[in-house]
């Protein structure tokens, strides 16, 4: 079963506050700024930082490759900061928007 609409539209990713990917059929949101994927069990999506899965560099080409292909399911708040290169810094024409991607200690509130 797909995530609601309603809760698509406020859901963000716990570290960065700004929108994600989300691949319905692989019951998972991911941010390709920071790389971190959010798994999504009983659809119930699983948001809390610590349980945030790193994503080595060959799943992030995969994840972002499928989105450029329009494998994605729906981008949630925030739309506007995805879509761009395939190393995820937004340096190619695929997609609008930034990937840049920012060392989570550089981020408000995550440097303690």
């Amino acid at each position: 079963m797909a995530l609601e609409d309603a809760l698509l539209d406020i859901l963000v990713c716990p570290i960065d506050k700004r929108g994600l990917l989300y691949f319905a059929d692989d019951a998972v949101l991911y941010n390709p700024r920071l790389r971190r994927l959010y798994r999504i069990e009983n659809d119930i999506p699983l948001m809390l930082a610590r349980q945030a899965v790193p994503v080595p560099e060959e799943d992030h080409s995969r994840l972002m490759k499928c989105a450029r292909r329009g494998e994605v399911t729906r981008v949630t708040a925030g739309q506007d900061d995805l879509g761009g290169g395939e190393d995820g810094t937004g340096d190619d024409d695929a997609g609008a928007g930034d990937l840049a991607r920012q060392p989570v200690d550089s981020q408000p509130g995550l440097a303690d």
